[in-house]
């Protein structure tokens, strides 16, 4: 069975879609996926570096953030995708006519400028929507 490959984009790869990738490898790890799950992020216009009030609040759960940029994710790059998730900025635009797969929005606020308590919110939403993702993952293995 081929790898399934996770995309999780943005447009500035700096906040959500960061944050779901610490996430989804975390869950890829403790699941012992790797061969199974592929993660792949990007913005669609990065920005300069992560959210500071991301990397505080992920570093709350023992994830530390503190040396990922954001990176650009190309249309070639989203074509190798079998799942693309964006964050709250729809995939229309995103995702290359000649797609075919499966494209997921989770529709969640921005971090950026928000409060701690906010962020923490919005991390644990993503938290709850990759490990339910991961489970999903996980049986499509053992069939």
């Amino acid at each position: 069975m081929n790898p399934t490959t996770l995309g999780f984009v943005c447009v500035q790869n700096a906040g959500r879609s960061q944050m779901a990738t610490a996430f989804a490898e975390r869950e890829q790890r403790e699941r012992g996926l790797e061969d199974h799950v592929r993660i792949r992020t990007g913005g669609t216009d990065p920005a300069g570096s992560v959210h500071d009030v991301v990397l505080t609040v992920m570093d709350e759960v023992g994830i530390d953030m503190s040396d990922r940029q954001p990176r650009e994710i190309t249309p070639g790059a989203i074509e190798t995708c079998d799942i693309v998730i964006t964050m709250g900025c729809s995939a229309d635009g995103v995702c290359p006519a000649t797609w075919r797969g499966d494209a997921r929005d989770w529709d969640l606020t921005d971090p950026h400028g928000r409060s701690l308590d906010d962020v923490r919110e919005i991390r644990e939403a993503i938290r709850t929507r990759v490990e339910a993702l991961f489970d999903e993952l996980e049986s499509q293995t053992q069939d």
